[in-house]
This record gives structure tokens, C-alpha cells and sequence, in this order.
């Protein structure tokens, strides 16, 4: 089988693709049939009133209404993957479960004290992103919120807790790095994965740094994938893109894509001192739009401060403020 193939969803699980933004276009949710009839969803999608309709339409696809859904699980607190859940436990009063760690995130994003709209912003800036963007960066932020109301009341996951979807036993895998406690489900009967977008067939997960949340959020996605990597896989479903087969080799593949970009950074630190906003340009380019801005800052920081993990590099202040990334000279 050609890896780029697509795989047929097996008899009990229904993959519905939920439309969210450009690039990524759609997210996947899951739908898996339970023995008495009910359902279960994971990763309902962002909330529009277009994806309310999705869902409608989907559901009477399947001869289905909301009155046959037993429980939403989510992988991670992301609006794409997070956002219809609450609307759903409003229609149906259904319990809503994932990671506490996760729901801790989303109340940092997006709960009625957060400050990650401002916050983030002037981070950006003292790594050197001009003040236009990061105005820009602000106003992006501010527009998930309609995506995400209301946030659902949530049922906990613990790292290892076994759940009943679809009529078997799947095991709750904590990792982070793309998301503080994003959740992956294993079934090793079937050798099947349900993991949201820990690990993805083609594009590498976002791996960002923000104030107050993860302080090493590029550690824990290696840790994550080398944990991930060691179980016995047939078939992995993610949240983007399509199911597929060769997990383990997808694992390896995107340990190695981030030594590849570490290296490239600690090279380009090596040449000259840089801002991060200079390494991202340097990485990424200077045409991205403002949401992919958001993730190539994040992602920069993020492997930065990995390297200065790794004592290759240290941070230093400028007189003007602004922060800059030397190498480690010891």
C-alpha cells in the first residue's frame, strides 16, 4: 500500500470532516458506533454556524440525531478540535471529557481572565516582531472566541484511565508539546490509534512556546513521540489529513525533522546574534499570513529554547529591549 493512499474507515468508526480554516481546510472528527446504538464523537470541530449544519447533516447521514450521542471526547483544547463541544453539551447535556491539563489551557486562551490576546503580542514583540504584526497577531486572537463558546463543562481523563468507545477498550496516552495535555487513544486489540495531532501523516504538528503554559514545550513533543512511537500500530486515525499506516516510521520521521531544525538555527546563530523574529523569517520566510505567523514565532521559540536546553545558545537583552540569541560560547 502507497503511503499517500487512503484508508478505509473499518465498520464502527465514521470519519466526518468538519470545516475549519485555510491551510489545513478541514479537521477530522470521529464518530464510533456503540453496541446499543449510541455514539460517540471525538474532536467535534470549531463552532460556526456552517459546521452547526455539518454536524445536523452528517448525523441524519448516519440516521442518527443528537439524542444518540453518549459522549464527546477531545484530544487536545485547540478551537478546531474543542470548539463545538460545548454547543453539543448544551443541545444534549452529555458529559464533555478530556485532560484537566488541557481544560486548564483552554481557560488560559480563552477563559473570562485571560490575557493570552495582549499578552502574546508584546511577547512577540520583545523577540523582535515589528509592532504592525503584532497588532495583527492581537486582532487574530480575538476571533476564536465565537469559535469556542461556550466552553463545555468537562468530565476529567487521566493519563493511562482505559474508556469504552465504540464497543472496545481504549487507553488515554498524555503527551505534550503540541498541546499541554493532549490526549491520543490506543486500542491494542485493534492496534488502532485515535490521535488528534500528536502525531499527523504529512505535516509536522505545531510546536509553539507561549507565555505560561509549557516552558519546554519542544522536550515534551519528543518525549511524547518516542512514547508514542514504541506501541504496536496497525492503523492511526489523526486530526488532519488521512488515517494511516506506517506510525511508528511517521514518529522517527518527525524526531529527525526537529534536529534537522535545531541544526539549522543553531547554524544560523553560529553565523550572527538574531532576534527570534529574525530566525523565524529566516526559517519560514516573510509571506505568511497572520495566523501561520502566530505558529513559524511560536515554533521558533520553542526550538530556541530547546537549544538553549541544550546549552548551545543563550538569550540575551538588547539596550533596546529586545532579546537576542547568541551562541553558547563555554
Amino acid at each position: 500500500m502507497k503511503r499517500t493512499e487512503a484508508i478505509s474507515m473499518p465498520v464502527g468508526i465514521d470519519r466526518i470532516k468538519i470545516t475549519m480554516s485555510f491551510p489545513l481546510r478541514w479537521v477530522n472528527s470521529y464518530v464510533l458506533h456503540e453496541p446499543e446504538g449510541t455514539i460517540t464523537i471525538v474532536d467535534p470541530g470549531p463552532r460556526s454556524p456552517e459546521t452547526e449544519q455539518e454536524w445536523q447533516d452528517a448525523l441524519a447521514g448516519l440516521n442518527l440525531s443528537f439524542q444518540d450521542i453518549k459522549q464527546v471526547v477531545l484530544t487536545h483544547h485547540h478551537p478546531d478540535h474543542i470548539g463545538l463541544s460545548g454547543w453539543i453539551q448544551q443541545q444534549t447535556g452529555v458529559p464533555v471529557r478530556m485532560s484537566t491539563r488541557s481544560r486548564q489551557e483552554a481557560d488560559y486562551m480563552w477563559g473570562p481572565e485571560a490575557t493570552i490576546n495582549t499578552v502574546l503580542p508584546e511577547y512577540y514583540g520583545r523577540h523582535g516582531m515589528p509592532a504592525e504584526k503584532t497588532e495583527q497577531i492581537r486582532e487574530h486572537l480575538e476571533g476564536f472566541d465565537s469559535q469556542i463558546t461556550p466552553l463545555p463543562v468537562v468530565t476529567p481523563i487521566e493519563d493511562g484511565e482505559w474508556l469504552d468507545m465504540g464497543g472496545k477498550k481504549w487507553i488515554a496516552i498524555e503527551t505534550g508539546g503540541h498541546s499541554p495535555g493532549h490526549l491520543s487513544f490506543y486500542a491494542p486489540d485493534t492496534r488502532e490509534i485515535l490521535c488528534g495531532d500528536a502525531v499527523l501523516p504529512q505535516i509536522s504538528p505545531n510546536v509553539s512556546l507561549q507565555p505560561g503554559s509549557d516552558d519546554q514545550p519542544l522536550l515534551s513533543y519528543l518525549e511524547g513521540l518516542h512514547r508514542l512511537g514504541a506501541l504496536d500500530i496497525a492503523l492511526a486515525y489523526p486530526g488532519h489529513r488521512n488515517p494511516f499506516a506506517h506510525f511508528s516510521d511517521r514518529t522517527v520521521h518527525l524526531l529527525a525533522h526537529h534536529e534537522e531544525r535545531l541544526q539549522k538555527m543553531n547554524e544560523r546563530i553560529h553565523e550572527a546574534p538574531a532576534s527570534a523574529y529574525d530566525i523565524c523569517v529566516f526559517m519560514f520566510g516573510d509571506r505568511l499570513g497572520t495566523h501561520q505567523l502566530r505558529f513559524a514565532m511560536s515554533e521558533t521559540l520553542a526550538h530556541l529554547q530547546e537549544l538553549i536546553r541544550r546549552e548551545r545558545i543563550v538569550l540575551e537583552q538588547q539596550p533596546d529591549g529586545v532579546f537576542v540569541f547568541r551562541e553558547d560560547i563555554h
